[in-house]
C-alpha cells in the first residue's frame, strides 16, 4: 500500500537494462528512474523483491547547482529500501535515481499463475526466457514503485543484454529503438525497446529466445498500425496460420471499444513460455497454436473453438487493463469483468447475437 515515503513522488519513466545468465539463472541490472515530488519530502522507498540485492543509489536533481549524482545511503527491511536524501527534494521538482542490481531472481514455478523469472529451453535445446509478475509485482525482478497507481506517463525503455554465441533475440514491449552486435568486453548483444505510452510495471517484460519475426499493416480507426509477431524458430509455419486471427480481433475490438490505444507503439503479438499474459504492445502468447483455450471451450457452447482465446482474451486487455487501469490491484475484476465480456462481444461480432448470448 501507499505510505509517506512512495506517495510523495510521481514516476515520469524508467529506463531498464538487464543482463540474465541462463546457467546460474541470475540478472545484473541498472535501472534509472525519472520522477516530480509532488510534496517534500528526505527519503524514498525502493522496491525490490528479495534474494535481489541493491548495490548503490545515486541521486539525480535537475538543478544547476547538483550536475552530478550523490550517492544515497539506504537500509534494507525485505522487499524494500528507504534511502535516505540529505537536502530535502522540494515539491514540484524533477528528479532521478539510478539503481544498480543484481542477484537470482524468484523463479516462476508455473507461470503466469505464479511469478518471477522463466528459465526454459525451447525444442532445440536454445534458451527461452521471460518473466510473469501481473499480482506478485514488477519488483520480483527491477526496482521500482511498484504500485499500480502510478505508471510512468512518458513510458519506459528496456535494454536486453544476451550473449553473442547463442544467436537469441530479445524482444521488449513497443518499437525497437537500438541494437548492437558489437563486441564489447561482456560480449553481448543489446536489443533496446521502447514505450511512449503510461505503462503498468508489470507489463514492461523481456522476452530472450530463438526468435523469428515478421510485420504487416492493419489499417484501423486510427490509420496505419505496425503489427509484428514474434515465434519460435520451430513454430514459425503453425503461427502464420494461427495469427491471421489478429487482425479480426482488431476489426472486433475497434468497433465495440474504439481505436486500439496504443498506434504510437505498435502492437506485437509474441510466443512465451508460459500460457499468455496482456503485456501491454507485446501480448505473450503460449496457447500452443489451438483455438479455444488451449484447445478446449470453456463456454461449453460450442463458440468457444471457433477462436483463439488467448489471442483475443490477451489482446482484449490493451482496452481494459491496459488503456483503463485500475489504481488498486484489489479491483482487478474491473480488468478481467470486461475482458470476459468482450469475449462474447468478439462472437457476437463475427457469429451474431444469438451466438454471442450462448
Amino acid at each position: 500500500s501507499l505510505n509517506e515515503n512512495r506517495d510523495w513522488f510521481d514516476i515520469k519513466r524508467y529506463v531498464i537494462d538487464v543482463t540474465p545468465n541462463y546457467d546460474a539463472k541470475s540478472i545484473v541490472g541498472v535501472v534509472s528512474w525519472k520522477a516530480i515530488a509532488v510534496k517534500p519530502s528526505k527519503q524514498i522507498q525502493i522496491d525490490l523483491q528479495i534474494p535481489l540485492v541493491i548495490d548503490s543509489v545515486l541521486l539525480w536533481s535537475n538543478t544547476k547547482e547538483n550536475l552530478t549524482p550523490i550517492r544515497l545511503q539506504f537500509t534494507r527491511s525485505n522487499n524494500i529500501a528507504i534511502a535516505q536524501i540529505e537536502k530535502q527534494i522540494p515539491k514540484g521538482q524533477v528528479f532521478g535515481l539510478t539503481i544498480f542490481y543484481h542477484g537470482v531472481p524468484k523463479e516462476a514455478i508455473r507461470p503466469p499463475w505464479d511469478g518471477g523469472w522463466i528459465w526454459k529451453k525451447d525444442a532445440n535445446g536454445q534458451p527461452w526466457m521471460s518473466v510473469a509478475c501481473q499480482g506478485l509485482g514488477a519488483s520480483v525482478w527491477y526496482p521500482c514503485k511498484d504500485h499500480q497507481s502510478d505508471e510512468p506517463e512518458e513510458g519506459a525503455q528496456l535494454t536486453i543484454q544476451v550473449p553473442k554465441d547463442k544467436n537469441l533475440i530479445a524482444i521488449g514491449n513497443g518499437r525497437k529503438v537500438g541494437e548492437s552486435n558489437l563486441i564489447n568486453l561482456s560480449n553481448n548483444n543489446r536489443f533496446s525497446w521502447q514505450v511512449t505510452n503510461p505503462i503498468n510495471n508489470y507489463n514492461i517484460i523481456p522476452y530472450i529466445g530463438d526468435y523469428v519475426g515478421w510485420k504487416e499493416t492493419y489499417k484501423g480507426l486510427k490509420g496505419k498500425l505496425d503489427v509484428s509477431y514474434w515465434v519460435l524458430r520451430s513454430d514459425s509455419a503453425k503461427a502464420v496460420e494461427q495469427f491471421k486471427q489478429v487482425p479480426k480481433m482488431l476489426e472486433a475490438f475497434e468497433y465495440w471499444f474504439g481505436p486500439y490505444p496504443f498506434y504510437e507503439d505498435g502492437y506485437q503479438l509474441v510466443q512465451s513460455p508460459h500460457l499468455g499474459m496482456e503485456h501491454q504492445s507485446a501480448i505473450a502468447y503460449g496457447n500452443k497454436y489451438m483455438n479455444g483455450y488451449l484447445g478446449r471451450d470453456l463456454s461449453g457452447s460450442g463458440w468457444g473453438l471457433k477462436w483463439d482465446y488467448i489471442i483475443i482474451h490477451e489482446s482484449g486487455h490493451e482496452w481494459f487493463a491496459n488503456n483503463i487501469s485500475t489504481k488498486d490491484i484489489a479491483d482487478m475484476w474491473v480488468h478481467e469483468g470486461f475482458k470476459s465480456y468482450s469475449e462474447t462481444l468478439y462472437t457476437e461480432y463475427f457469429h451474431g447475437k444469438k451466438a454471442g448470448d450462448e
